[in-house]
């Protein structure tokens, strides 16, 4: 029965509410953004953006859980209350598209961008243009597609030296312990044995937690690592550099990854009552799909990713740092490690100032 038949028969009041939510309820598929009145809100199948799920709205009255969520090409899974994740990605062009989303305790929803070196200490650039290409030969992006992410100008020889340059952005998290790590069981980067790889993996690990530098900085940091096995779980962190669940692994591996990203982290971490966030599980994974990677860049060299420069980026944000911006191509933390390049298995100025800073 139609509610202008219900009216006309003198229905119910109950009986004409009813009928209004079925016919509400009946534009299956359509948009409908989360709600910040404090009522239940419904969220349209599939993939959300960050409009749909808009800051201040509550995951737990919209069933978001566990839903992706979605802006400029990067990817979260909305964990549960008091967690908050990151995806960040080493690209070849120095493009940045990664981006944060917390969940508070009461369900409540807020997110934080890669402004690449927006919160940048010590030289305060927070500059933005286009960085020239250096794509691998491999992981060449097919044509007409643009970076997701914004792009940078500049270039490493207009850029200060790493031991003049002292710039660093930090993402407001740390390892208050020990990150103790695994290493997937499947191909590795490079089509190196494991052993080489996790040998690899891990210079770029003490390059952070030891602030290797040749400016003659001390070390300082009081990070700490282990690594424990070889496993057969996987970083979560699916074929378009999105973050998955958690398992409780910190896991280091290689696979498929959207062609414009090198390698990409996400990290999971919780609040804590003073200083930043605990971190608390962060996974490393290498695209091995795209491009080609290396142990031992030489004159020979074509367009391949030295494993352990972008393993001590990767580690970097592992251990709480961001992005720096433009005009800061030689330090480590730069969203581009070069091919052909082993520069970033050394740490520059601000690198280290940025992790002394959390450490």
């Amino acid at each position: 029965m139609s509610i202008k038949s219900c009216v006309m028969n003198r229905c119910s009041a109950a009986v004409i509410l009813a009928a209004s939510l079925a016919l509400l309820a009946s534009g299956a598929g359509a948009h409908v953004p989360a709600e910040h009145s404090g009522h239940a809100c419904v969220l349209a199948p599939g993939e959300l953006t960050v409009d749909d799920l808009p800051a201040g709205s509550s995951v737990t009255r919209c069933g978001a859980v566990g839903r992706l969520v979605t802006h400029g090409g990067a990817g979260l899974t909305v964990p549960e209350p008091g967690v908050k994740v990151s995806v960040e990605s080493l690209t070849a062009d120095g493009s940045t598209h990664g981006f944060t989303l917390a969940v508070a305790a009461d369900g409540t929803v807020s997110y934080g961008y890669d402004a690449r070196g927006a919160d940048e200490r010590g030289t305060g650039d927070r500059s933005h243009g286009d960085a020239k290409p250096r794509a691998s030969g491999k992981g060449k992006r097919p044509s007409g597609k643009r970076p997701s992410g914004n792009r940078l100008t500049g270039s490493r020889a207009d850029a200060p030296a790493p031991c003049e340059d002292a710039a660093y952005s930090i993402a407001d998290r740390k390892e208050y312990g020990t990150y103790e790590w695994f290493i997937g069981d499947g191909p590795q980067p490079g089509d190196l044995p494991r052993r080489e790889v996790r040998q690899a993996f891990e210079e770029g690990i003490t390059a952070i937690i030891r602030g290797r530098n040749a400016c003659g900085l001390a070390d300082t940091i009081g990070a700490r690592a282990r690594f424990l096995a070889a496993t057969g779980r996987e970083a979560g962190i699916d074929h378009m550099a999105r973050c998955t669940d958690r398992d409780g692994m910190n896991v280091w591996d290689a696979g498929d990854l959207s062609s414009d990203s090198v390698a990409t982290t996400c990290s999971w971490s919780r609040p804590v009552s003073r200083g930043p966030d605990r971190l608390i599980e962060a996974d490393v994974r290498f695209n091995i799909h795209d491009y080609t990677f290396t142990d031992d860049p030489t004159g020979a060299c074509e367009d391949a990713y030295d494993i352990r420069s972008v393993a001590t980026h990767e580690a970097g944000h592992v251990f709480g740092l961001g992005h720096v911006g433009s005009g800061h191509e030689n330090l480590t933390m730069f969203p581009s490690s070069f091919a052909c390049s082993t520069t970033a298995r050394t740490l520059g100025r601000g690198d280290v100032l940025g992790l002394r800073s959390l450490y």
